[in-house]
Formats: C-alpha cells, structure tokens, sequence
C-alpha cells in the first residue's frame, strides 16, 4: 500500500477531521475511499455504504490501524448505537496491553500498558470529560469511572499507544479517545432503539434497560441532528469474605494498647485493688500456645474475618445531543453535549470477628497454627465480635458541553475549541450503626477461609448484638457516664471540573513534509472534596439498641455460594438499613441531656483533613510536521507545557488535641512547573503487506490529584490511616516503542510491539508511623499512615502479540498476550500491572446469526499500600458472550452472558519475608453471572 499522494488529495484526505484533538474523524468522500494519509482512525466507508456486524466492525478497525501514523487500536461500534459490549472499558480489553480492574464485578479502571490507571487519559471526541466516583474511600483523581458511560452513544474507541505533539498531554501509558457519531456521517435519517433485560443470577432479579437514537440531516448535507436518550438499572450485590488488616505474633503476646495475651495482661476489673495495684486477669496463650506463640512473633494474621454482604442500586440516566453544521464546504460547526445522572446508592452489611481489636481481641487467643509466616489458624475466647451495617447515598452527574469550528481550505487550515466538563459526585449522607458481641470462635486461612464459633452463633441472633452504651456510674448523669461509640454521620461530596479552549492552524506544503500545524490550548481545572459528619455518643439505656429492633431478616439462601468450607460465615442474619438510618437521623437514641448532634467538617481532625480542593491551570503549546516521503510515513514535533497547581486544605492553628472547631484555617500549597515534550512517529512499508512502526518521545502525568491534597483518613480501631501529599512533582518518562505489523490476507493481522517506558519521579506510596487524635479512644495514639511520595526511577518494559483472522466460512479469531514487567528501581511493583495478559476472542457471523465468546486472563497485580501492607488482586480471568438473531433488515434480538464464569475478585495482603502471604485474604469476592435480552431495531 502506498500513501505519497499529491498534496491536494493529502489536503482533501486530511481536512475531513483533522483539527480534531485526537482525530475526530470524519467518513472519507465517495471519490476518496482510501483512508486518509494522517492517522486518523475514520470508519471504513464503500461508495457510501457504512459496513456493520462484527466482520464490518473489525475490517473499520484493522484499516484504522494500518493507515495510522502512530501506534493505535480502535474498536468500532457494529452498527448504529450497537457498540461490542454492555461496557465500554469491557470492550477494549480485547486490544492488546489494556486492562480492567472489575472490584464491583465490572470494568471501571483502564490500565494500559502496565501502567496505572491515573497515568492514562481518557477524552471525549478529543476532550477532557470530567468524571466523579461514588465510592465513599475512592479520591477524587484522574481516572475515568467508564460504568457511567452508556455504549449506545459511542461509534468508535481510539486507543493511543504512542504520542503527537497536538495531543493532550498526561499520560505514560496511553489516550483512550471516545468518539460518538456525528449528524452528518449518518447515511439517511435514522432511528434505532433497544429494550433489554438485564438479569443478575446472584441477585436472582433483574432490571430494565432501554435506549434510543434519533438522528436526522437535512437534503443539502449540510445540517444535521443527533439526539440518543437511554435509561440503564442494574442491581448489585457482592458476596465476600474480608479482613480488614493484619496484626503480628507480638502483637498477640504483647498486647497493642490493651493488653496482650502473654505479657501485659489486662486489668481485672471484678476485683478489688491490692496494695494500690489492680489485679490482672491470667494469660489466655498458656503452653503449647505460648510456645508458638513466642516463638513465631514475626509471623503475621489477619486481624478479622468477616462475611461481607453489599447490595447497591444502580440507575444511571443519560442524554446527548450532536449538532453539526456546513454552511459552506469550509466550515464545519459541531456542538456535543452530554448529561449522565446516575444514583449508586448502597448498603454495606459487615459481620466480623474482631480478633486483632487492641482493646477486646489481642488478649484474647487461647491457640494459634503457624505456616509459612502467617497464623493460619487461632481460638479466641469471648473475644469482639462487630457488625457494621453502613447505608450511604452517592450519586454521580456528569455536564460536557463542547463546540468546534473548523476551516479547511486548500493550502490551510484552522479550529477552534471551546468547552466545560463537571461532575459531581461522592457521597451525600452516609449513616452507620455498630453493634458488638463477645463470643468464643475459631478462624482457618490455611486453605478456604472460615470463622466457626464454639457454643451460641451470634451471626444467627440479632439478640445478641448491641450498640455500645459506654460506661459510668449513672447513665442518667452527664456527669458520671463516659458514653459508647454507636456510629457516625458523614457527608463526602466530590467535584471535577475542566473549562479548556484552544487554537489550531495548519499549513499544507508541496514537499515530503506535507503539513505543517501549530497550536495553543489552556485548561482551567478544579477538583475537590469536603467532608463533614459527627460521631453517634450512645448511652445505655437509651441508645444501646438491640439489632433485633431493626427488622432483622436472614440473608439469601445462595449467600457466599460458590464459596467451600467458610464454617458459620454463610449462614448470618441483617436488618433494615433504611429503618436504621431513619432511628439514627430521628434522634430517638439520644439520652435526655444529650441534644441532636449536627454533622460539620471541623466537629473531628479527619473530617477536615478530608476536605480540600485543587486548582490547576494549564497552558500547552505544540508544533508539529507529518511526513510522508516514498514509503515512509509519519510525524514528529514538540510540545510545551506550563503547570501551575495549588493544593487548598485546612489546619488546626492551635497545639490543642482534638483541635477545637474555631481553630481551623485554610492552607494554601503552590506548585509551578513546565515540561518539553518532543516526540517522533514513523511508519515504514516494507511490503504491500508488512508495516513498521517506530516511535520515541518524552511524555509526563500529573499526580492524581487525591495524592497531591492535604487529605487524611485514620482506622481508630486497626491504628492505620493514609494521606496525600501536595509537594509531590510529575512522572516523567521516555517511551520508545517499535511494532512489525503482517497484514497476510483481508480482514487478518499478525503483530508484535515491544515496549520500553524509563519513568523518572514515580510516585509511590510508603508507610510511617505519625501521632494523631483518636476519636475512639479520646486521645493522641500513634498510627501507620501511608503517604505518596516521588521515590525514584521506575522502568516498564515488555511486548505484546496479535493475531486477527476472519475466515471465508463466517469463523474467525482474535488473539493476544501481552507481557509487561513494571518496577520501581527499589524493587517495589507498581500499581495495576499484571506481568502476563491473554485474551481469545472467536466469533462467527453470516446472514442471519452471529456469535461471539471472549475469555480473558490478567495475572495478579498490586493496586495501593493500605492499613501497612501492599494490597494484591491475585489472577482474575472472565468469559464472555453474546449471540445475535437478526429477524429481518430492521429488527434483532440478541442474549449476552458476562462473568459467565463468576470468578472471584481475590486480593491479599502482601508482606515482605512472609511465604505464605497469599493466605492474608484481604477480600474474597463473587458478584454473579450477569444474562441480558435485548430487543433492537433500527431503520
């Protein structure tokens, strides 16, 4: 294939689209079938007529990626508002290097290339797109939540490997560019829909989905609509098995505050002083248990087992609007807009043993197993038990609007950009009850994990759980009654916002380099959270209320199935969360001298050490040359970037512990810095059937912003906690990629890329030991806390290989793997990469049927440092399906089938010297087969 052309036809190919910021593209002209020499990924468009089903679908994507001049895959949509998934960030992982992290059982985070997902940007038709989580522990930062994002709006997924110097900067692994369709790409007037059912084996329910896409333009081919509205319910629920830390040996035998279980006995209450001294209570860990015991006091446990239960209505709501306009040949007006309101509601009902609590577990054991390092097994003798039931409203909104004018003449051209992205998001009241209990029980982690109880099984009788009432002499009295911990309630709202504009001009030239383009663009982002609440001081008797006066029920029959050997976790009791936060928010609890109290940020250090907000103005120049001379083909150029970011948080202003409500103000830290950004693309046609690519450049990522605030969480109980850091500089990093590309017959592909990312000021999270006040405890104690920091070099290197075919029998094939080695140059690994990657992906496809299954397989991955250990999701594989009938030239009905395998979601704690530490479960979890029907039609 040869791609010189004279500079009008390149002038005519590359106007279609070519101020788009990623490459928007336009179809080519009838006159111009030929994709077009830039590498813009436009749809594959014959005499007119748009190919659809998946054999369309991946010749759009194959040609896309063969007439690019960088190193990019593209997934297209196999017809109008019918994209190869339920999910977006599902449906690219069958592209080489991508990645997705499924916590809730579905893609939300994309890694690409061993990289973190925040060191990846996702735009939207070339922009940014702001994006808030609803997950109360989830910062807010550069990631994109790709479960808000409905697949019926997207007409292709660009994903860019290598860089040029007009796109935006900010990521080391790679750009994930969304483009939805455009009103005057659409063939005719055109209206498609579909209503589904989307059923969740687990939940043993199902919900509704429905979209629709209206799109029309006028006879002149110069105006043009589309509008698509769709409505998408889905019901979750997560079955697992937690922990929630680890405690060692010595902290068994020596107590952490409380007393231990050999050395520092606890206090005996019960009896009277003797000689000035309060009598102790006697060692629990005698003999045989003592002599484990002392003897492995390096070995480490999980320092609770709970059987977890989440449950979590999920409504997301979303419009967009595309309107396109050509009052001349010139001129091209495209506005886009999009709303996507979404609620996550969601309860989380926790029922654990608390043998790791400093005050009512580490004295406790009475035996332990050690293997490996880690206590696999131990009895514990009327020792805490928790149950947590935690009710939090979160929605998710989401506003991009976005208007281009193009100018494309012969010899030049020249756009323009204007736009606003916001979300909000988080958590808009959160209300959470604890209910104690002290029984006798056994934990086992050395195969299956388990928690059986000797005598009463508490997890059976909501009589035996109670809100703690504190202690005192008359409850009555403020004066003589210190009160309990029943709960709290707390607000997290979040917020992301982006105003950006931009200038691009461009000059066309009768030389090997064909066009020459500049351009200017600032972007004005903020992004922030405030949080606020106020502790529950329960007092006995009026407080301390029972579980069982919370409409307690039993759990579903099928809880933890797919779960072996889990002892007495599978069969527990919860209740009403909703008749729980109403008790809570009434005030019913509240003793008679004790008055509502009112949710602030300052009521507690934390809550205002979680309330920030980061601005970041940004403003980018680049120049950049495309080439194309015999047959090589390709650009280069540079790009400049300013930065200047200021990190706004509170802090106490007095030496007074806690600090007192009037004593906070505002902090302010500046940060300004810039960056030289060169880069080189080259494509070589060595043959008609071969294509080598090679691309160098230096590229950089801002630090999410979460790790840039001033925020702090703190684990009163478990003593750990995390924090941000605003001091923290940019990743840098050189890439070099280098990829042989055999296109051996039509629609088919052989491939291999390697890869090398040398990546300077990674930022990685440590663990240090700091003095905070304790709510819980009402004083200062000392916490391992965890906090990001530029730790040095870091190196991501590796290959990847694809094979494509499609055979003349309505079979064909998509298969990869993709190594990727990642580490910090002090041996640490870096967040999200998985070594070893696979993903198989047959299909079939004639007239009346088409099917298609895709399995994939990532290896285990390290995703943060949290509560003092390095926190690994272990190997994860999913399968797929979807079969489709097509019942005439405007109606289909199609089944898919996802997490047909129901795998577990697996992560542990990972602590240096230990052998075992895979047996440190941090979750275990299952979240169901997912089967929808969809009905669609289109004409």
């Amino acid at each position: 294939m040869k791609h010189r052309k004279s500079v009008l036809s390149a002038a005519v190919a590359t106007c279609l689209g070519f101020a788009v910021q990623v490459h928007a593209q336009e179809a080519a002209t009838p006159a111009t079938p030929a994709a077009p020499a830039t590498d813009q990924a436009s749809a594959t468009e014959l005499d007119g007529i748009v190919v659809v089903g998946i054999r369309g679908s991946l010749k759009q994507a194959l040609d896309a990626k063969r007439d690019a001049d960088n190193i990019v895959d593209v997934i297209t949509a196999e017809d109008v508002g019918k994209f190869p998934a339920t999910n977006v960030a599902e449906a690219i992982t069958i592209i080489p290097g991508v990645t997705i992290d499924r916590a809730f059982g579905q893609g939300e985070k994309v890694s690409i290339l061993g990289t973190d997902p925040a060191l990846n940007r996702t735009l939207l038709n070339g922009q940014t797109v702001a994006s808030a989580d609803w997950f109360i522990t989830d910062q807010p930062g550069r990631t994109f939540n790709y479960s808000l994002l409905a697949p019926q709006i997207v007409g292709r997924v660009e994903v860019f490997k290598s860089p040029e110097a007009h796109i935006d900067e900010g990521s080391i692994g790679g750009t994930v560019n969304i483009v939805t369709r455009k009103p005057l790409d659409l063939s005719k007037t055109t209206v498609s829909g579909q209503i589904g059912y989307l059923y969740n084996d687990r939940v043993e329910s199902g919900d509704p989905q429905v979209s629709v896409l209206l799109g029309w333009k006028n006879d002149a081919d110069n105006f043009g609509v589309i509008v698509a509205a769709q409505r998408a319910d889905e019901t979750i629920r997560r079955d697992g098995i937690e922990s929630y830390g680890t405690v060692t040996g010595r902290d068994y035998a020596y107590g952490a505050g409380g007393g231990g279980s050999i050395f520092n006995l606890p206090a005996d209450w019960s009896q009277a002083p003797v000689n000035g001294v309060q009598p102790t209570l006697p060692a629990s860990c005698v003999g045989a248990c003592a002599t484990t015991l002392l003897a492995n006091q390096d070995a480490v446990g999980p320092n609770s087992i709970s059987a977890h239960y989440f449950e979590q209505e999920r409504n997301r709501d979303t419009i967009s609007v595309a309107l396109q306009f050509k009052p001349v040949e010139q001129l091209d007006i495209e506005f886009n807009a999009l709303n996507v309101k979404a609620d996550f509601d969601n309860m989380s009902h926790s029922m654990f043993a608390f043998q790791g609590n400093a005050w009512n577990g580490l004295m406790k054991m009475t035996d332990l197993t050690v293997d490996g390092g880690v206590i696999t097994k131990a009895t514990f003798d009327n020792a805490l038990v928790v149950y947590d039931l935690i009710n939090r409203e979160a929605t998710v909104d989401t506003d991009s609007y976005d208007l281009k004018a193009t100018w494309n003449d012969e010899r030049w051209f020249a756009s323009t950009h204007l736009g606003s992205s916001k979300a909000t998001g988080g958590t808009g009241r959160q209300v959470y009850g604890e209910f104690l209990n002290w029984s006798d029980y056994s934990y086992d982690i050395s195969g299956n994990r388990s928690l059986t109880f000797h005598g009463a099984n508490p997890f059976l009788d909501p009589n035996a759980f109670q809100i703690d009432g504190g202690w005192g002499a008359d409850p009555s009295s403020a004066a003589t009654w210190n009160p309990g911990w029943g709960g709290n309630i707390v607000f997290k709202p979040t917020w992301d916002e982006e105003k950006y504009g931009q200038v691009d001009f461009g000059l066309r030239l009768d030389s090997p380099v064909y066009q020459v383009r500049f351009g200017f663009k600032r972007r004005e982002h903020e992004t922030g959270q405030r949080m606020g609440g106020v502790s529950l001081a329960t007092v006995a008797g009026y407080g301390n209320a029972l579980a069982s006066e919370f409409s307690p029920r039993p759990l579903p029959d099928n809880y933890l199935s797919g779960f072996s050997n889990v002892g007495d976790l599978n069969e527990r009791f919860t209740i009403d969360g909703w008749a729980l936060a109403d008790w809570i928010l009434s005030g019913d609890w509240l003793a008679p001298w004790q008055t509502m109290p009112e949710p602030s940020t300052f009521n507690d250090p934390s809550f205002a050490a979680n309330t920030w907000t980061i601005t970041e103005d940004i403003n980018a120049f680049y120049v950049q040359g495309d080439f194309s001379w015999n047959s090589f083909r390709g650009n280069f150029g540079v790009r400049y970037v300013e930065t200047e970011s200021d990190s706004m948080g509170w802090a106490c202003t007095v030496n007074v512990s806690p600090c007192p409500a009037t004593a906070y103000a505002p902090t302010s830290v500046k940060k300004k810095y810039d960056n030289l950004l060169p880069n080189v693309n080259v494509a070589y046609e060595a043959t008609d059937d071969v294509v080598l690519r090679f691309s160098a450049a230096q590229v950089m990522s801002r630090p999410n912003y979460g790790d840039m605030s001033s925020y702090l969480w703190l684990g009163d109980q478990t003593l750990t906690g995390g924090g941000g850091n605003p001091d923290l500089d940019p990743y840098q990093s050189t890439n070099w990629d280098f990829s042989a590309e055999w296109y051996f017959s039509e629609n088919s592909i052989l491939a291999g890329t390697l890869f090398y990312k040398d990546v300077s000021d990674y930022v990685l999270v440590t663990t240090q030991e700091e003095t905070h006040f304790n709510q819980n405890q009402g004083r200062d104690t000392i916490y391992d806390v965890s906090r990001p920091n530029n730790a040095g070099d870091a190196s991501i290197q590796g290959f990847s290989a694809a094979f494509q075919q499609s055979f003349d029998n309505g079979l064909g094939l998509l298969a990869n793997y993709t190594y990727a080695n990642a580490e910090a140059d002090n041996g640490d690994p870096l967040p999200y990469n998985s070594k070893n990657q696979i993903n198989v992906s047959p299909f079939f496809e004639n007239d009346d049927w088409s099917a298609r299954v895709t399995y994939s397989w990532r290896s285990k991955y390290y995703t943060q440092v949290d509560r003092g250990n390095f926190l690994v999701t272990d190997d994860y594989d999913s399968l797929d399906a979807n079969l489709t009938y097509k019942i005439n030239d405007f109606l289909s009905v199609s089944v898919d089938g996802m997490n047909l395998l129901d795998s577990n979601y697996y992560t542990y704690a990972e602590v240096d010297g230990i052998a075992n530490t895979e047996k440190l479960v941090r979750g275990d979890y299952r979240t169901g087969r997912r089967y929808m029907a969809t009905l669609r039609v289109q004409f």
